[in-house]
């Protein structure tokens, strides 16, 4: 066996698809391909069941992946850092686009400063990364993970409200009641690509319209709001950081919670263990600023 195809094999059984796998690696498809067909040929077993979504483990593959992973832990390990000493490595954190936009990347200056050898790549979109197929180290994700080998705990709660821009409240009649917003134009999710039933705040609000105005971008629906666009329900931590938005029926309150989730297998690591234990200190000081 030449064990530089293990990473090859991690990869793959980590996304689902050898093209994912093969850009994770940098490397191209054709070649990620060969070098699993040598790996299965080494072993004498097939590796993966190609499937409509891609490859999934066969019995052999689960055999391997076990194995796999505790020769990459010992690996990774020759890495960790004496205790004391400066962290060193990547880490990947995957949050949800608003939260990554508004609220860690703001501050994610002070980490490094901390610890000027870690690199962080900080993936804030609509959508998560997977941390049980190790797409990720660390994510932060609006819904506790039902199953997986992973370690999980809440990381904060936070609020949600109405905002509207004073330039269009200055144009538009009064707004008094929940009753009163079918006058009002509404921006919102786009309804069939939500990618997390959380997101779906309007439901909880009596009388709320269908959005006229609706994307499945968190920063677009703040931008048509601050310009003067329409109504539209945005976390506190972004409306309320946007002088030129004001709140609207400051009855309504709406509250979600950001669950902080890593492997298992990684937890541990010093890149990983830094970026959740600083993650979790600028939570703890900003509480209220995220609870609105």
């Amino acid at each position: 066996m030449d064990w530089s195809d293990l990473p090859i094999f991690l990869a793959i059984a980590r996304t689902g698809q050898l093209a994912k796998a093969a850009q994770s690696l940098q490397i191209d498809a054709t070649t990620a391909g060969r070098r699993l067909r040598r790996l299965e040929q080494a072993i004498g077993e097939r590796l993966f069941e190609q499937g409509a979504d891609g490859q999934s483990l066969t019995p052999a593959g689960e055999r391997l992946l076990t194995h796999a992973r505790a020769m990459e832990r010992a690996a990774a390990a020759i890495g960790e850092r004496d205790p004391g000493g400066p962290v060193r490595g990547t880490v990947r954190a995957s949050v949800s686009e608003g939260f990554g936009t508004w609220f860690v990347s703001r501050h994610l200056g002070t980490l490094a400063e901390a610890h000027p050898g870690l690199s962080v790549d900080l993936v804030a979109s609509s959508g998560f990364l997977n941390p049980t197929r190790r797409e990720t180290d660390v994510a932060v994700l609006l819904a506790r993970p039902r199953r997986g080998p992973l370690l999980t705990r809440k990381l904060a709660d936070y609020g949600l409200r109405l905002y509207a821009a004073r330039s269009y409240l200055a144009m538009h009649a009064g707004l008094a009641t929940p009753d009163q917003l079918r006058d009002h134009r509404l921006i919102g999710y786009v309804p069939d690509i939500l990618y997390a039933p959380e997101l779906r705040y309007l439901d909880e609000i009596p009388g709320a319209p269908s959005p006229q105005l609706r994307s499945s971008s968190i920063n677009a629906q703040h931008r048509m709001a601050a310009e003067g666009a329409g109504i539209a329900v945005l976390p506190c931590f972004i409306g309320d950081a946007d002088p030129d938005l004001v709140r609207v029926l400051p009855d309504i309150a709406i509250r979600r919670s950001f669950w902080l989730v890593t492997h298992e297998e990684t937890r541990h690591f010093a890149p990983v263990a830094a970026f959740v234990d600083w993650l979790g200190e600028l939570v703890a000081r900003h509480r209220a600023e995220l609870a609105g």
